[in-house]
């Protein structure tokens, strides 16, 4: 049913015989149907082809653990914050004192605003994966050597926003054309790729996928109206095997799963936080951001939600709750049991980054768009200390045992000692850092946005550089 070459030209969306082109979705029927009928539909959700999924494996694996293991506990899995629960956080590694740009590559050409695809190690370390929003994936060694690239369909849109996730030798990440796609890390050859009519229609897959004993998890994006898709993919033929389409907003997170609590968890742009049940994928809770009422922006999708609280970061799930950052300019921590609110932090602007935990300290690094990372108490949600980065902060945060490692829209990649904040090192870049950064075996890898004029303005917008994939070293 999924295409097996790269060919940009293959917009063959073929459906194979799924249910996924032939099934009415809540999408299509509020397409249709006038307000009046539209109150009762809380979202369908579509089985079809999906077996249970087996967490065992993963729930032994954090119970005999003497102390922090990433989840799953695979030496041939890797994915987005490191793991199902999204923490960011790598204790074994160490950041040097002073650094120095190793190599860099250009690889990011477009305007669009949304965080940069994080460099992806592979397991062994052996290769580093590189997507880009033009929709090419470079493969490279630690030393900067080329291995291949391949070109995908995704460039004929935004191209490559999510961050792949690596098991078994293949690379599963969605694109910005609504295709997700699986290659060979060895060759780089194409093993699959679903279509974005297989997934409904959707529009683009900025999310990155989360893997758990054979099935990939992701959200897909919808206009008109402006809405979203929970998915389940079989990763060994890509075929579509759940969705559950109650989400509203364009969802950009990517799904966390805390198999010892039994949750899923994300959020999209109508700033609710929505919570299913881990493995059977009953739906459990949703909550919404934005104070008593929601918020009251932008009206969208014919009324159905507004803007002013949206969801963007992925959420972090520990300590049985879900840590949640909001464009109402808080960040909450949820009961991962009914959703409730246990507390949040008022940061006073826009809060969109990917949030970074200390699982053994039990804190949470998160930084917004009023220029600060903050260390909080994950009880309490009591402040530690802040730490300004004279830019906004809309990416990923990285804690090791001793550092945070946190890009800025300044063009910096800052890191900030952990205990107090204060600033170890900076390195000067060219466009707004908005990528993870991932240290490994002695190397810093990371992205940058493009450097663009005219973005804001009613002319033309012109790429004056395009952005780069860094590998920084001990400067000794």
């Amino acid at each position: 049913m999924n295409e097996r070459a790269a060919d940009p030209r293959a917009d063959a969306d073929h459906d194979g015989g799924t249910a996924a082109a032939a099934r009415v979705t809540r999408r299509q029927l509020l397409g249709t149907a006038g307000t009046a009928g539209i109150v009762g539909l809380a979202g369908c959700a579509d089985r079809r082809y999906r077996s249970r999924t087996d967490c065992s494996a993963i729930t032994a694996a954090a119970s005999d653990a003497d102390g922090y293991v990433p989840l799953p506990a695979d030496d041939g899995t890797s994915m987005f914050r490191r793991g199902l629960r999204r923490y960011g956080y790598y204790p074994e590694e160490t950041v040097p004192d002073a650094v120095r740009v190793d190599w860099s590559f250009s690889t990011n050409r477009i305007g669009h605003t949304a965080a940069k695809s994080t460099p992806r190690p592979t397991p062994d370390g052996e290769t580093v994966l590189v997507a880009s929003d033009t929709g090419r994936i470079d493969a490279v060694t630690p030393t900067g050597e080329k291995r291949w690239h391949l070109e995908t369909g995704a460039g004929r849109s935004l191209g490559f926003h999510g961050t792949p996730a690596i098991v078994d030798g293949t690379a599963y990440v969605g694109g910005y054309d609504g295709a997700l796609y699986a290659v060979d890390i060895a060759s780089g050859d194409l093993q699959w790729r679903t279509t974005a009519r297989e997934f409904g229609g959707a529009i683009a897959i900025g999310s990155s996928p989360a893997y758990v004993d054979g099935t990939l998890y992701l959200l897909a994006e919808y206009s008109d109206p402006a809405s979203g898709t929970l998915w389940a993919v079989d990763a060994a033929t890509g075929t579509p095997v759940w969705s559950d389409d109650r989400l509203w907003g364009m969802p950009h997170p990517s799904p966390a799963i805390d198999c010892e609590a039994g949750r899923l968890v994300t959020g999209s742009n109508d700033g609710v936080v929505y919570c299913w049940e881990f493995p059977s994928l009953e739906f459990a809770w949703s909550f919404q951001a934005g104070g008593e009422g929601g918020p009251d922006g932008k009206s969208m999708a014919g009324g159905r939600f507004n803007l002013g609280a949206q969801i963007k970061g992925t959420i972090p799930v520990y300590d049985g709750a879900a840590f949640v950052g909001s464009w109402d300019g808080r960040f909450y921590r949820l009961d991962l049991a009914d959703g409730s609110e246990e507390w949040s932090f008022d940061t006073g602007d826009v809060v969109m980054s990917n949030p970074a935990i200390d699982p053994e300290a039990g804190i949470v690094y998160v930084g917004g768009d009023d220029h600060h990372v903050y260390a909080l108490e994950t009880d309490t949600g009591e402040e530690l200390w802040s730490a300004d980065v004279d830019g906004h902060v809309i990416g990923s945060i990285t804690a090791t045992a001793e550092t945070i490692l946190v890009g800025s829209y300044d063009t910096h990649l800052y890191a900030l000692d952990r205990e107090t904040g204060d600033q170890r090192w900076r390195v000067r870049n060219r466009g707004h850092v908005t990528s993870g950064a991932i240290p490994r075996d002695g190397r810093i890898y990371y992205a940058e946005r493009g450097v663009f004029s005219n973005y804001y303005a009613d002319e033309e917008t012109i790429l004056e550089e395009p952005g780069r994939a860094y590998c920084l070293v001990a400067d000794e």
